[in-house]
C-alpha cells in the first residue's frame, strides 16, 4: 500500500465504514510507473442513509480535501449503504479503461 492510498483510508475513519476499498488505478493511466493519482473508491456506510448520490460524494470530498489538492488527480466514487451495498451482491462497476488527454 502507498502513502497516498494509506491517507486516503485514515482520512475516511469517520465514515465508519462497513466496507472500504481503495483501489490504486494509476497503471491504467499515462502516468510514470508506482504513481499514485488515479484511485476507485467503494465506500458502504451507514452514513450514506438517507442522503442523494451527490451529498455522498460531497462528504468524501471533504474528507479527502488535502488529497484532491495535491496527488490525487481523479477519483472514482461508489457510495452505497448497507442495503444498497446487499442489493448489488457486494459488486462495483469496473473502471473503463483511460483513453488518454487526446484520444
Amino acid at each position: 500500500m502507498g502513502a497516498v492510498e494509506e491517507s486516503i483510508l485514515t482520512s475516511l475513519n469517520s465514515l465508519r465504514a462497513e466496507h472500504v476499498d481503495v483501489s490504486n488505478e494509476s497503471h491504467m493511466h499515462a502516468v510514470p510507473r508506482n504513481s499514485e493519482t488515479h484511485f476507485k473508491l467503494v465506500l458502504v456506510s451507514e452514513s450514506f442513509v438517507a442522503q442523494r448520490s451527490v451529498k455522498r460524494h460531497q462528504m468524501v470530498y471533504g474528507l479527502l480535501a488535502e488529497q484532491l489538492k495535491g496527488p490525487v488527480h481523479a477519483l472514482a466514487l461508489h457510495t452505497y449503504t448497507p442495503d444498497e451495498w446487499r442489493q448489488k451482491n457486494h459488486q462495483s462497476p469496473n473502471s473503463p479503461d483511460c483513453l488518454g488527454g487526446g484520444k
